[in-house]
């Protein structure tokens, strides 16, 4: 049985700039739904709309009674639906390449069934009354899906199927640099610290006072001020591996792992900034949204540092062969 995307493959055919433009947008996206969920929780609107999926019992969307609650609510339900596009486009344009791209095309359905696991954890999370552990696990399946979206871009611009530029000079023998095999083990460790980062920062945050409604939530029966000094404990040990795996990284032959690392420290850097401020000033609203927009863009980071060293192997053009010294010219002025 032909599908509609097989049908369409056999129509038309993209190269790999187009799937490498849609796998980007899928990043943005998914870090903007992190972004609007913090809007969402700062404001007091996770029950903008007390229904799911449905706004009211009676209607879609919300009514000029609900107010501003509810606008933000349902427009945060219709950036679900903007996502289900971008990862259409990348399913499509993964699936119509010249050259198949089949690693691209399974990440980018993995995408599509983590923004329903994402949807339907958001229903539950409505209907739980923004219980903090649902709304815990509401975050940690956005995070999944920016997983996804990282790997899916990562895999359209490695495995485009694009051939290296011709040269009509022959390229000079070259020899391989191995990878120090610490910089692979600090790349996995900081990977999997950041994981561990992300969990305990639902902790603090299900335990701190923005519950995401008006009313009177319950929060997680936690020590605020302990679970934020292991939070911070944990982000200092993030800085303090990104900093060693850049004095690892040889300078010569790895300048992609060594530029995602620089990134990737200045994102702990700015966000490990941007947490201490919002706790000694109370958690203002502005601050814990940026923080939420830092704990995305560090994961990105993370992720990318974790495949590009892991995939590292770096050609350095080795010496030229020292030519042999030729005789100088006689001299053929004659004598005066």
């Amino acid at each position: 049985m032909r599908t509609p995307l097989s049908w369409l493959a056999g129509r038309y055919s993209l190269g790999p700039r187009s799937v490498q433009r849609a796998a980007l947008a899928s990043v943005v996206a998914a870090i903007a739904i992190v972004v609007t969920g913090g809007i969402v929780r700062v404001t007091g609107s996770g029950l903008g709309c007390p229904e799911w999926p449905t706004c009211t019992d009676s209607t879609l969307a919300p009514t000029a009674e609900m107010g501003l609650h509810g606008a933000i609510e349902f427009g945060n339900r219709l950036l679900t639906g903007a996502l289900c596009a971008v990862v259409g486009w990348v399913i499509i344009t993964a699936r119509i390449q010249r050259t198949p791209m089949p690693r691209v095309l399974r990440w980018a359905w993995a995408q599509f069934w983590v923004v329903v696991l994402n949807a339907v954890v958001g229903g539950v999370t409505v209907w739980m009354r923004l219980s903090p552990y649902i709304v815990a696990a509401h975050f940690l399946a956005a995070m999944l899906l920016l997983t996804a979206a990282v790997i899916t871009w990562y895999e359209a611009r490695h495995h485009g199927g694009e051939s290296e530029p011709a040269t009509a000079v022959p390229l000079p023998p070259a020899t391989t640099v191995a990878l120090p095999p610490a910089c692979r083990t600090v790349s996995v460790s900081l990977l999997a610290v950041n994981a561990l980062l992300l969990v305990v920062g639902t902790l603090a945050t299900g335990s701190g006072p923005h519950a995401g409604d008006s009313s009177d939530v319950p929060r997680m029966p936690l020590n605020w001020t302990l679970v934020t000094t292991v939070h911070g404990l944990l982000a200092a040990a993030v800085m303090a591996g990104a900093g060693f795996l850049l004095y690892a990284l040889p300078r010569d032959g790895f300048a992609a792992a060594r530029r995602k690392t620089v990134f990737f420290l200045a994102a702990v850097l700015a966000q490990g900034a941007v947490g201490l401020v919002q706790s000694l000033t109370g958690l203002p609203a502005l601050a814990v949204v940026l923080h939420l927009l830092g704990s995305a863009l560090v994961w990105t980071g993370a992720l990318q540092v974790y495949l590009t060293v892991t995939a590292s192997t770096s050609r350095q053009p080795s010496p030229p062969d020292r030519a042999e010294p030729q005789p100088l010219p006689a001299d053929t002025t004659s004598a005066r």
